[in-house]
C-alpha cells in the first residue's frame, strides 16, 4: 500500500472480538494473569499495553524498521538510546543539534563517563578525524535543527559502519513520510513524536525503531527497566494523530515553500535556511535521499533586536519551543530551544543570534506572509533600531 493508506489501514484492535475501528484505550495498570505461575501476553502496563503495542508497531512499519518503541518524551528515547552506551564510550555528533539533546550528551552522560565531542557532519573528511576508537554512536539531526544544513545519511551510515560505530538519526523534522533513514543505512531511528508525528501539539512523547533484533532487547530492556514508556492515552492520541500525517505536511510543505520564497526575496531578511529553495546548498542531496523539505525554516534578520521584533510583532505565529503542530510557531532559538547548549559548546557553533526560526502550520499561505510581512521590521524603523541594538542584544543573551 502506498504511504497514505498505510497510514489508516491497520489493525486497531488485534485479537480483539469486537474489532473497533479505533485503538481502545487500555488504561489499566495491571492485567488479571490466568495462571498463577506464567504471565500471559500482558501483566503490568509499564511492561506492556496493548495501545501501546499497536502504535508501537504502527511507527516501526511506517519507519521501515523491525520493533518500535514508545517514550514518555522525545529526550526519554534519545537517553533509553545513549544508556546502550558503557562507561569509556564516546558520541560523536552533528554540532547543529537540539539543545536538550547537548544538554543530555554533555551533562547527564558525563556523570558515568562516557564523553561526547562535535563536529560538522555536513563535512564528511573533517567529521571522519574526530571518529575515535572509543566512538560507538554516530547522532545527527538531518536536516539539522536550526540551521538546515543537509547530512549525507548513506556516506554517514558507510563512515560509521567503517569504524564499528552505530548511526542515530533523530528524524523529528521529517518524519517517516519524507524520509527514511533506516533505508539509508541508519541503525536506531528516533522521534520527538510530540512534533509532526503526534500533530496537534497535545502529547509529549518519543520513539525509537530498529532493525536489528539485539538492538530491540537492549531498548526494551532499558524501557521496561527504567519505566519510561508511553502512558495509553497519550499512545491513544498519537495514534489518532498519525493517521493525517500526509494530509498536515502536505499542506505545510506547501505553506513553506511560499513563505521560503517570499523571505527569499525580501531586502529585510538576509539569509533563508530551508533545503526546498533551489538556491539551498543542501537542496539536490535532500531530494536525493528524502522526498520533500518539511514545513520548518529559519532566517536571519538583520539584528538581534530586529529578529525579536519579528517574532513579538507576528499575529499567527506563536511564540513556542517546538515545531511540526497544525498551527504556525516562531522562535529564536538561541534563546530557547537552543539555550540549554552548554557554553562550550555553544562558542564552537554558528548560531547567530539574529537567527529565527518558525514552523509553518495549515493556515492560509496569504495569511502567513501577510503576517510575516507587517511583523519585519520597516526600512524607516532601522535607525531606531540600530540605536536600540546593543540593549536588546544584552537583553537577548540574557534569556
Amino acid at each position: 500500500m502506498k504511504f497514505a493508506s498505510r497510514l489508516v489501514q491497520f489493525d486497531a484492535a488485534p485479537g480483539d472480538r469486537f474489532r473497533p475501528t479505533a485503538t481502545p484505550i487500555y488504561q489499566t495498570a495491571t492485567f488479571e494473569q490466568e495462571h498463577a505461575d506464567r504471565f500471559g501476553d500482558y501483566d503490568y502496563s509499564r511492561s506492556g499495553n496493548p495501545t501501546r503495542k499497536v502504535l508501537e508497531e504502527q511507527i516501526a512499519r511506517l519507519e521501515g524498521g523491525t520493533h518500535g518503541f514508545a517514550f514518555a518524551s522525545g529526550m526519554a528515547a534519545i537517553t533509553a538510546v545513549a544508556r546502550t552506551l558503557r562507561t569509556g564510550d564516546e558520541i560523536l555528533a552533528d554540532s547543529d543539534l537540539y539543545g536538550g539533546t547537548c544538554r543530555l550528551f554533555t551533562r547527564i552522560l558525563e556523570r558515568s563517563g562516557i564523553n561526547a565531542s562535535y563536529a560538522d557532519a555536513s563535512d564528511l573528511d573533517t567529521f571522519a578525524t574526530k571518529i575515535t576508537p572509543r566512538t560507538r554512536l554516530i547522532y545527527v539531526e538531518s536536516p539539522t535543527n536550526p540551521l538546515l544544513r543537509v547530512i549525507d545519511l548513506r556516506a554517514l551510515a558507510a563512515l560509521a559502519h567503517a569504524n564499528n560505530a552505530l548511526l542515530v538519526v533523530d528524524n523529528s523534522l521529517m518524519s517517516p513520510y519524507l524520509q527514511l533513514p533506516l533505508s539509508l543505512g541508519a541503525d536506531i531511528v528516533l522521534h520527538s513524536a510530540t512534533k509532526f508525528l503526534c500533530g496537534h501539539a497535545d502529547v509529549t512523547g518519543g520513539a525509537v525503531v530498529v532493525r536489528d533484533p539485539k538492538l530491540a532487547e537492549d531498548i526494551y530492556l532499558l524501557q521496561n527497566a527504567e519505566g519510561n514508556a508511553l502512558a495509553p492515552f497519550d499512545c491513544f492520541l498519537l495514534l489518532r494523530g498519525l493517521k493525517t500525517l500526509k494530509l498536515r505536511v502536505d499542506a505545510q510543505q506547501r505553506n513553506t515553500l511560499a513563505i521560503a520564497e517570499f523571505l527569499a526575496a525580501d531586502p529585510r531578511v538576509e539569509q533563508v535556511f530551508y533545503p526546498g529553495l533551489k538556491s539551498d546548498p543542501g537542496y539536490s542531496l535532500q531530494h536525493r535521499q528524502a522526498s520533500g523539505a518539511g514545513s520548518v525554516l529559519s532566517f536571519t534578520t538583520q539584528s538581534a533586536a530586529a529578529a525579536r521584533a519579528v517574532a513579538e510583532q507576528a499575529r499567527m505565529f506563536q511564540i513556542c519551543v517546538s515545531f511540526g503542530s497544525l498551527h504556525s510557531t516562531i522562535s529564536l532559538p538561541g534563546c530557547m530551544s537552543h539555550a540549554s547548549v552548554p557554553t562550550e559548546i555553544a562558542a564552537s557553533r554558528e548560531l547567530p543570534p539574529e537567527l529565527v526560526r518558525i514552523s509553518v502550520g495549515i493556515e492560509d499561505a496569504e495569511d502567513l506572509i501577510a503576517d510575516l510581512d507587517q511583523a519585519l521590521p520597516r526600512p524607516a524603523l532601522r535607525r531606531a533600531e540600530s540605536d536600540l541594538q546593543l540593549g536588546w542584544d544584552r537583553e537577548v543573551r540574557c534569556l
